[in-house]
Order: structure tokens, then sequence, then C-alpha cells
């Protein structure tokens, strides 16, 4: 297990910074699921004490990326096959709302988050055609996500902050996903936001997930529990 990051410069809380690098590093899989935290091993490492460690695990626990279990302390959550399926459940209902509240904002949309999603969208391709199966994974994340930043409503905004970590870790955990054809899905949403297409928006986007569940779901049987 490894979480080494410099933490303590920035203007920021310690708890944060903490639970921002440990979310990371389960995110991309550095830390295994089933791996216990050891709160002074850790404090440690990132040469604090614990009081801001034990700040930072409520927060990872809130997101369901840990639980704590009597006389074990805090171990890292195994996804299950359940845990994936509920995740696009939600997917299909949030997401899809939130591509088409983005394709109401045009072109009024946030040009900042729409600036975003066109460099997302040159770092996914660059990405694919230098076979970067984990970059691929992290600007197909970082998509989903600015397009529910780019939906203007702020308790969508809260409601999937959570949700896109997980977003996120079942990404990278099937990464061998054709990622040409989501790409590629990925630039028909944002054309269709973009030119205020709603109903298109909102279909490409109920599509694009659900035509990915089965696919995951394939990738990830026998690697990780049924639920």
């Amino acid at each position: 297990m490894s979480v080494t990051q410099t933490i303590g410069a920035a203007d920021r809380p310690l708890s944060t910074q903490i639970y921002e690098s440990l979310r990371e590093a389960i995110i991309e899989g550095r830390i295994a699921p089933g791996t216990r935290l050891r709160e002074q091993a850790l404090a440690d490492e990132f040469d604090v004490s614990r009081v801001p460690l034990r700040e930072a695990i409520p927060q990872l626990e809130a997101e369901g990326f840990v639980h704590t279990l009597p006389r074990r302390g805090t171990v890292v959550t195994h996804l299950t096959m359940r845990d994936v399926n509920d995740l696009f459940d939600i997917r299909e209902r949030l997401e899809v709302l939130a591509a088409r509240l983005s394709a109401q904002q045009a072109p009024q949309g946030d040009p900042a988050v729409l600036a975003q999603i066109e460099d997302c969208q040159r770092r996914a391709r660059a990405a694919l055609r230098l076979r970067s199966d984990s970059e691929v994974a992290a600007t197909g994340a970082e998509f989903h996500a600015l397009v529910v930043e780019l939906s203007g409503n702020a308790l969508l905004r809260t409601m999937m902050r959570p949700i896109n970590g997980r977003v996120r870790w079942v990404f990278r955990m099937t990464s061998a996903r054709d990622p040409k054809v989501a790409c590629r899905t990925h630039d028909r949403i944002f054309k269709a936001i973009r030119t205020g297409e709603v109903e298109l928006a909102e279909k490409l986007m109920f599509e694009h997930i659900a035509s990915g569940r089965q696919p995951s779901i394939d990738i990830l049987k026998g690697t990780i529990p049924d639920g």
C-alpha cells in the first residue's frame, strides 16, 4: 500500500488533503479492497498526527470507499456486482437528467465548463492514440462529471459528487472496454448538448450508460463478489 504524497502546503485542511489522497489511492487501485487502514502507519506516512486522519476517514466512509468492522477497524470496501448494478441504475437516471438540463442551458451554458469538456475530449483522444487505458478511463469519468457540472443544478451536483468517485472506480476496473466507442459517443453527446438538442442529448446519454452495463459486468465477473 502506498499513498505517499506531499501534503500540508496547500491552503486546505489537512484532513481534506488526506481524504483526497486516500480516495485517489483507492480509486487507482494502489490500496486494494480489503486492506485495513492502520492509523499509526498512515499518520507516519503522511507525517501528521492521528487527528486529521480520523477526520478524513468518515468522509471516505460516507462515500462508500471504506467501512468500519468490529475489532478490525477501517477496511477498504470490496465492490460487489450488486453495487455495480445499483450504480448503473442511478446513473441511468441522474446523468440522463444532467444531459437534458445541460442541453437546455445551451448556448448559455457556463463557458468555462464547456471549455473543460472540450479539453477533456482532446485528452481522451490523445490517450487513445497512446493506448493509455488508465488515462482513457480517467477522462471518461471526467466527461460524465463535467456534464453534471454543466447542468447548472446545484442539488444534482451535490447528489452526484460522491457517486462520481464510484464511477471513476468502476471505469478504472473496466478500462478493457472498447474506449474508441466511448470516446465517439461522448463527442456525439457533447455535440447534442452544445446545439441544444435536448431530446437527443437525453437519448444518447441513456443509451451510452445502459449499453455499458453488461460489458462492465462481463469484465468484473469472477473478480468481485456478487453481493
